[in-house]
């Protein structure tokens, strides 16, 4: 069931990467849902999604407590 929830972020955050708010948004509701292990694994993702989008370079403040 976690692996579903990871997939189901990554999904929502590749559909809502094109407006930076949303990104956001998403990504702080993803963090507090999102096993320690999963959240580790997203930044890896986020940084190959931020080579192509980097107008989102801003949302990295919520990754890094």
């Amino acid at each position: 069931m976690a692996r579903a929830m990871f997939d189901y972020t990554k999904a929502v955050l590749a559909k809502v990467s094109f407006d930076v708010n949303l990104f956001c948004k998403e990504l702080k509701k993803a963090l507090t849902r999102l096993l320690p292990y999963e959240v580790e694994e997203l930044k890896v993702w986020i940084d190959s999604l931020l080579k192509q989008n980097p107008q989102l370079n801003q949302c990295l403040i919520y990754l890094n407590p």
